[in-house]
């Protein structure tokens, strides 16, 4: 499971940095031994730095959050069976395991004449005693079941990888005898890429699989270019290929649905995507020899021609006829079309953000006989969708609070014109109730419950039960079962795990707030605290943010900020910035390339709301993000650092200049442009965080944390940004981890003792910054 994640970079593309301290080039080889050594000097330095009897205290408290014996299992229901994958104290990496229904429900609350039993759990897999056995950090990368034919429940395709990064390897797995099927006895293996291995057929007698096939084979962000479907006891280089993407692409992907057809997708970029059905009888193109003429674009007799585009498909493969910024998602006889730009077709507009439903097979034939699901409206924005037999449930977001509806097509044989049913389903029992302090001129809403809520088809093929999970941020998950009548409404819904408080919020309230940005937008954010004591102060701040790829932050319980920061008296923020997506593709898409200024305004708007209304002061507020949100966090430290008394990057994306060279930065383009185009990098330096350092200035203490085994964010973004601050003179530690990939940790004490080092740090850096209000 060894991955090419090591090698050092291209050549710096510095510019314009003449009076800052250029980092050494070793810090960019991964695993090299001068860089390695020095990440050890740094994490030593850290652990010194920051050991305390209190900083072990809280980390041994998170541990037993996490693995706690009573939180709520996270299960799927394949063939029958409910499996889950579960860590404790006796499995840091975690057991694969399954129950019966029966078995599962014994433990529900919702009885109360009913002694509750334990679940009876079948061991399928230990993830511990195999990292043992194959001495390798490993880290669950998830399985699908084998749902169909007379193998169904009985195999499995099983990923893992080495130290949790991207890249993973997924082998069969023999349900029925525990254990790894061999290539050589007939097993299916995908070797070490960012690429995926899915069920081809029925009887689980193929495979598709998008993988590192060798030259060629990978886009310049290391995603495959290439499907195949293997047949069992084949080798890959005489595979079928299925697709494969133009150069300059940025992946392509075969999957079989739920209902036996193979989509073939093709990723143009990011936020692009083109889609085939693949029809049964479609002669697919065989063997190395064409494998590799359909990469390289070269001809080969069994190849068609390619697309215009330069994608390269089966002849009969039929294209879907969508915008390729959409989504579309399959059921049973529908097709739904989530916009995210402007459409018109047969003469008719859609804006961005509109669902469209119409009947699959009609579409295919030409017919655009659509009708809109769901609208936008200022407020509200759909956030997910999923297929039960006969039903669409949505989730959608209103102000940021989660709500469901479902939608029902019309049953075959009604009358010509018939439109869709919905049906609400009200779950606001589950939300953080409304009380505290009486609303002030800031708040959002008021008075309303927040809430997130989830869906998900226990067997789209073949019920119409539904998942449905509900949390607030100081509500506990619930998981429920129901199920949907023909008309759509959720009947006998029953709970069947409620996990209980891991801390305590006594006194905690949650209100809404908005903070008026640099141009005038309303930007949201969630204050979760206790109000002000006598004395009139509150507890220090956190804000916590992301802002970027259209990814909403939404309520949810949160036990380990819980433990850590609320039950100690803390006030923990979250901002709804632009880039994210509470309110649909504008509120991402205007913060595309140009418009990242947009981002940190908002960031910075809401810092100054807190202070405004006595929540903080500012040059005391902590704040932390991961990712795109460590870039976040980079660009409010380096533009407005009296602003704050603490800043967190994990995993942080901050050298702008360089990021596209950097592993899977390319892929990234769409969201925040290309460097290398120096029209663009005009405006793109004013957000590298690297770049805009100042020599002379002080900036708030810094906490940096990386992944030697992260392969999606290099972590020389971080590992340069923490050289270049202490030459500067600046106070930062740099902790990064032997293993954990993007997200930091690999198992519950890494996550624990890397969670409660953050907490630390910022409350150290923001106590007594809370003003009355």
């Amino acid at each position: 499971m060894d991955e090419d994640v090591n090698a050092a970079p291209p050549t710096r593309l510095r510019a314009g940095c003449a009076r800052l301290p250029e980092a050494p080039a070793w810090l960019d080889d991964v695993t090299g031994d001068e860089a390695l050594a020095w990440v050890a000097e740094r994490r030593a330095e850290a652990w010194a730095r920051h050991a305390s009897p209190d900083l072990d205290r809280l980390t041994r408290e998170l541990t037993e959050v996490l693995d706690a014996p009573d939180r709520l299992p996270p299960v799927v229901s394949r063939a029958g069976m409910l499996y889950s994958f579960w860590t404790d104290a006796d499995h840091p990496r975690g057991v694969w395991r399954r129950a019966s229904w029966l078995s599962y429900v014994s433990g529900a609350p919702f009885r109360a004449d009913r002694t509750i039993e334990p679940t009876e759990w079948e061991l399928l897999l230990d993830l511990d005693a195999l990292a043992g056995e194959w001495n390798r950090p490993l880290v669950w990368g998830g399985a699908k079941v084998l749902t169909t034919g007379p193998r169904a429940g009985g195999r499995a395709l099983v990923t893992l990888s080495d130290g949790g990064s991207d890249t993973s390897v997924t082998r069969e797995y023999d349900l029925d005898e525990r254990r790894f099927i061999d290539v050589e006895d007939g097993g299916f293996l995908r070797q070490p890429s960012k690429g995926s291995l899915t069920w081809g057929d029925e009887e689980g007698e193929a495979v598709i699989v998008s993988a590192d096939f060798g030259p060629g084979s990978l886009s310049s962000a290391g995603y495959p270019r290439q499907a195949r479907r293997l047949s069992r006891g084949s080798d890959v280089d005489d595979a079928q290929v299925l697709v494969t993407a133009a150069p300059g692409s940025a992946a392509a992907g075969a999957v079989r649905d739920p209902w036996g057809r193979t989509w073939l997708t093709t990723m143009p970029s990011l936020y692009a995507t083109r889609i085939w059905l693949l029809p049964e009888d479609a002669v697919c193109p065989t063997g190395a020899a064409a494998a590799r003429a359909a990469l390289s674009g070269e001809t080969h007799p069994t190849l068609p021609p390619p697309t215009p585009e330069g994608d390269v498909v089966p002849t009969g493969a039929i294209r879907l006829d969508v915008p390729e910024s959409s989504s579309a998602g399959i059921g049973r006889d529908w097709l739904t079309i989530e916009l995210r730009a402007p459409w018109e077709v047969d003469g008719r507009s859609y804006a961005p953000g509109t669902l469209l439903g119409a009947n699959l097979t009609d579409y295919l034939a030409g017919r655009r006989d659509l009708e809109v699901l769901f609208a936008p409206s200022p407020s509200t924005t759909l956030t997910s969708a999923t297929w039960t037999r006969n039903h669409l449930v949505l989730t959608l977001l209103d102000d940021v609070a989660s709500r469901l509806e479902v939608c029902t097509p019309p049953a075959p044989g009604s009358p010509a014109g018939a439109g869709w049913a919905h049906h609400w389903v009200d779950l606001t029992g589950a939300a953080d109730l409304p009380g505290g302090p009486a609303p002030d001129s800031s708040q959002l809403r008021p008075g309303r419950p927040l809430l997130s809520v989830s869906a998900s088809a226990l067997d789209p093929t073949g019920s119409d039960y539904l998942w449905v999970s509900a949390s607030g941020w100081t509500t506990p998950s619930t998981l429920a079962v129901g199920r949907l009548t023909a008309e759509g409404e959720l009947t006998g819904m029953a709970v069947v795990r409620q996990a209980p408080a891991r801390y305590d919020a006594t006194g905690v309230v949650v209100t809404q707030h908005v903070a008026t940005s640099a141009d005038g937008t309303h930007v949201p954010y969630f204050e979760i605290g206790r109000p002000a004591g006598p004395d009139g102060t509150l507890g220090p701040v956190l804000v916590h943010a992301y802002g970027a790829f259209g990814v909403s932050l939404t309520p949810g319980y949160e036990p380990v900020t819980g433990k850590a920061w609320l039950e100690r008296g803390g006030t923990y923020v979250v901002a709804n910035t632009r880039g994210g997506g509470e309110y649909g593709p504008a509120w991402h898409q205007v913060a595309l390339g140009a418009g990242r200024h947009l981002v940190v305004e908002d960031l910075t708007a809401v810092i100054e709301s807190l202070v405004d209304r006595g929540v903080t002061r500012a040059g005391s507020v902590a704040v932390h993000g991961s990712s795109a949100g460590g870039l976040l966090v980079g660009e409010l430290l380096v533009r407005h650092p009296d602003l704050l008394g603490a800043a967190v990057l994990e995993a942080p994306l901050l050298d702008l200049r360089r990021y596209t060279h950097l592993l899977a930065g390319p892929l990234w383009v769409p969201e925040l442009g290309d460097p290398d185009d120096e029209a663009q990098w005009a405006w793109m330096c004013e957000h590298s965080p690297y770049e805009l350092l100042e020599p002379g200035r002080t900036y708030p203490p810094v906490l940096l944390l990386s992944s030697t085994r992260d392969d999606r964010v290099h972590p020389a973004h971080a590992r340069t940004m923490a050289w270049r601050l202490a030459r500067l003179g600046q106070k930062v530690t740099y902790v990064e981890s032997a293993e954990g990939g993007h997200s930091g940790y690999a198992t519950s004490p890494q996550r624990a003792r890397t969670s409660a080092l953050i907490h630390a740090f910022a409350w150290k850096h923001a106590t007594g910054s809370a003003e009355t209000r």
